[in-house]
């Protein structure tokens, strides 16, 4: 009938409104989960390129604190033999061990020639008198003063570069956590959307069969109709002429 015609109109619009949401839904939630596996391929390029970098910079803190403790070591044994000659109170002699007969006999050869060769003054060194030789002693302590600091410094830096890196790659796998969920969740949804979307595709070609099949019921409908009415006086002429026909016939009987 007419009125399920107008239901089933009502029914498909309905539908149709439902299916554009739904293929809505659909593109943006493509979208953002695209952009999510983005953001995590991102983090993780991030995280390995600070990783690179963090490995790199801990070499080459490893390789400059062993040549600054070298050199640390032979500007304390220059110093300390500088201190020998010129300032014996800053000497610190190496701890005594008991020496090898060969080692004897090497130290006591040594001592005789010093003996022979040993000048009247200590000769001058770098430029200074031994007057001004705690000055040498002084200027070597202050090297190596210079380098314990910048030794210190670079600890400090290795340090604060440490914690940033690993602060980096906590935030980072937070964040990746939080995508992957995200991720995830968008992607049960879009599965969801897209099963609704085929049912209501489904459910909205069976309303549009049913309504054809509605349209072809009322425009046979209408042709009947029509058809009487064109064709009611003509059959009421012959239905009167058959009446009188039938009397006719009567009488005469």
């Amino acid at each position: 009938t007419e009125d399920e015609a107008k239901e089933l109109h009502n029914d498909i619009s309905t539908l149709e409104t439902r299916v554009d949401s739904l293929q809505q839904e659909i593109e943006s939630t493509t979208a953002e989960i695209k952009e999510l596996a983005q953001s995590i391929k991102d983090l993780d390029k991030a995280v390995e390129d600070a990783t690179a970098q963090r490995k790199a910079e801990h070499e080459a803190y490893t390789e400059e604190a062993a040549n600054n403790n070298a050199a640390l070591d032979l500007l304390g044994m220059a110093k300390n033999r500088l201190a020998k000659q010129y300032s014996p109170e800053q000497y610190q002699a190496p701890p005594e061990r008991e020496l090898t007969e060969e080692e004897k006999i090497e130290e006591a050869y040594s001592f005789i020639q010093l003996r022979r060769d040993a000048p009247e003054a200590a000769p001058e060194v770098m430029g200074h008198s031994n007057k001004d030789a705690g000055g040498v002693v002084q200027l070597m302590a202050n090297i190596i003063n210079d380098l314990k600091k910048e030794m210190q410094e670079n600890e400090f830096g290795e340090k604060d570069a440490q914690e940033d890196y690993e602060r980096l790659v906590a935030d980072s796998k937070a964040k990746r956590a939080e995508d992957a969920s995200a991720k995830a969740e968008k992607e049960s949804r879009l599965a969801d959307a897209k099963g609704e979307l085929l049912d209501l595709q489904g459910e909205k070609k069976d309303r549009e069969g049913e309504l054809m099949s509605n349209q072809q019921y009322l425009s046979k409908l209408h042709a009947d109709c029509d058809w009487n009415l064109e064709n009611y006086e003509s059959r009421k002429e012959a239905r009167a002429e058959e009446v009188d026909n039938l009397k006719k016939a009567k009488d005469v009987l």
